[in-house]
């Protein structure tokens, strides 16, 4: 019921306000005519008559005595009262309604003013709920577009999460958006063209923006390449997680140190202190390229005191963690996320003064050469 409410009241005023003027027209004209040719009035006069009856103002200066002129007065009394309040009403509802609208998206204008950086997603389908997940989980900031208002009305907004109840290509609001406070534009919507129209849009005026585009089919990836999207992305062969991932690319930092069992909790706590997230470790076997990598996805500084205790009440479980170590020669990567180099920069400085650090974003042949020193 409150959905058919909504909409009535949203669609009534477009759609008969115009068709409720042109009946008080036609009323008007009947009560001209009608007072000339049955009330016998001049046409000054009967204009007039006409207008205080419609009104139901009626000064008593003209008075109907006949059968026919009580008739003709009483339709166009009643008539013009329940035209008069039909018009009305609509208006009123329609004003209403805009200024809802209107102060709904000053509240939403507003969070986002009040944000320090946050996330585009374009679509909450399959895909975007998914990319809308992994956002949530690291406490990131969300402006999302979607059109279907149905979809996301069971999503809560926040401080942290906006939403646009609009298509993304209406008009430019995306595009100023897409501004130094955005870290991503992310389009997962499972039109390609929607998808392009939407590149197009926001890379016209924001040239250093990043954007990474879903493509349903293999063909629209160099048009989408061309359009300006940073990354192409098909998550029906990497899912919407690595859809993320390619997102934050920008922004993931991979350092491989190399330090004992001892130091992990002191390491932790310099990567939870700069707001960064730890996604993964990889741990590197001497003469294998393909690493050994654990999930590990945590930012919260709990989880490194709950590890630290585990490993004390269990013994033999720090003894297989310490026995990986010593294969891999205590050499091993992390894969940081965090919210832009700057604060990299200033992880890698104070990681530096507990740990050896091997080096930053380093490749696999680069890392095989220094496992494959390690063995000799």
């Amino acid at each position: 019921m409150r959905k058919l409410t909504y909409r009535l009241l949203t669609r009534l005023p477009t759609k008969y306000v115009t068709s409720g003027l042109i009946l008080i027209v036609i009323l008007f004209i009947y009560g001209i005519l009608g007072s000339h040719y049955i009330m016998g009035l001049n046409f000054v006069d009967s204009v007039y008559y006409a207008v205080i009856t419609m009104a139901t103002v009626g000064y008593g200066d003209y008075t109907p005595t006949t059968g026919i002129q009580k008739i003709f007065a009483t339709t166009l009394a009643l008539a013009g009262v329940a035209l008069l309040a039909y018009v009305f009403n609509i208006i009123l509802t329609n004003f209403q309604e805009r200024m809802s609208k209107y102060s709904k998206g000053a509240r939403k204008m507003r969070a986002i003013e009040n944000m320090d950086d946050y996330y585009i997603l374009c679509g909450y389908g399959r895909v975007g709920k998914v990319v809308f997940e992994e956002l949530t989980q690291r406490n990131q900031n969300i402006i999302l577009f979607e059109k279907n208002e149905e979809i996301v009305e069971n999503i809560e907004e926040s401080s942290s999460v906006v939403i646009i109840p609009k298509d993304a290509t209406e008009d430019n609001l995306i595009a100023k958006l897409a501004g130094d406070k955005c870290r991503s534009v992310i389009i997962s919507t499972g039109d390609d063209v929607t998808n392009l129209f939407i590149v197009l849009t926001i890379r016209e005026s924001n040239p250093d923006a990043w954007i990474v585009s879903r493509a349903s089919k293999e063909e629209n990836y160099s048009r989408l390449r061309k359009a300006g999207a940073d990354k192409i992305v098909s998550p029906e062969l990497i899912g919407g997680k690595d859809l993320y991932i390619q997102s934050t690319k920008p922004h993931i930092l991979k350092i491989t140190v190399r330090h004992t069992i001892d130091e992990i909790y002191d390491e932790f706590k310099v990567i939870s202190k700069y707001g960064c997230n730890l996604e993964n470790i990889q741990y590197h076997i001497p003469g294998i390229e393909t690493p050994l990598t654990r999930k590990i996805n945590t930012m919260d500084i709990k989880d490194g005191r709950d590890f630290t205790k585990y490993l004390e009440d269990n013994p033999d479980q720090k003894k297989a963690i310490e026995n990986l170590y010593t294969l891999v020669n205590n050499c091993h990567s992390h894969i940081i996320s965090g919210p832009d180099r700057a604060t990299f920069e200033k992880l890698v400085e104070e990681l530096e003064k507990n740990i050896e650090i091997v080096g930053i974003n380093l490749s696999k042949n680069e890392i095989v050469k220094l496992t494959k020193k390690n063995i000799k």
